[in-house]
């Protein structure tokens, strides 16, 4: 506080805005990267990220055109909308970068994601975990006499919720494929 007890960046009357314009605020966002398929592109993509200590959320990356030579890495990542827009222009420098999206921001998109799990249980709990099974729509796979593995396929935050339901009924083991994602529309 100054002598006139007057907070910094406070006053109405001040002529400046002390006020930082940068937001704390921490947004996940869904980007999609068009990529030469070529011996260490995603080395470079993932590089850029470990190398500024971002955090990615999900990773998934494919060959999308075989003749272009193309890829597709579909990123989920958190943080605030200034490190967000420096993640965007940072993968856009990137040599053997096409194009990218931030499907977040450019509209409603369809994101889904596979899952497989384990789950080990006789008896009530058995029974109990197929009964969740068929409510969140996953199929089994794969059956023994003490175990399942179902796979089920949905956003993110389903297959969250079928692992929080599956783990008192003897959730072993989890394996995700990762967020795919596509722009809704045209």
């Amino acid at each position: 506080m100054s002598a006139l007890k007057i907070k910094k960046g406070s006053s109405k009357h001040s002529a400046y805005n002390l006020r930082p314009n940068f937001s704390d605020v921490q947004e996940t966002h869904t980007i999609a990267v068009l990529v030469e398929n070529e011996p260490g592109v995603l080395a470079r993509v993932i590089g850029l990220f470990s190398g500024r200590g971002y955090n990615i959320d999900s990773l998934t990356v494919a060959e999308v055109d075989h003749e272009g030579h193309l890829s597709r890495i579909t990123i989920v990542t958190t943080g605030t909308p200034q490190v967000i827009e420096q993640i965007k222009a940072q993968l856009g420098r990137i040599v053997p970068v096409h194009e990218v999206h931030d499907l977040t921001v450019e509209g409603k998109s369809v994101e889904r994601e596979l899952a497989l799990f384990k789950v080990n249980g006789t008896g009530d709990k058995r029974v109990e975990a197929l009964r969740l099974a068929d409510i969140f729509r996953a199929n089994v796979v794969d059956s023994t006499l003490e175990s399942f593995v179902f796979q089920l396929t949905g956003t993110p935050d389903k297959i969250d919720a079928f692992a929080d339901l599956m783990r008192p009924l003897g959730l072993i083991e989890v394996a995700r494929t990762g967020v795919a994602a596509l722009a809704r529309g045209i």
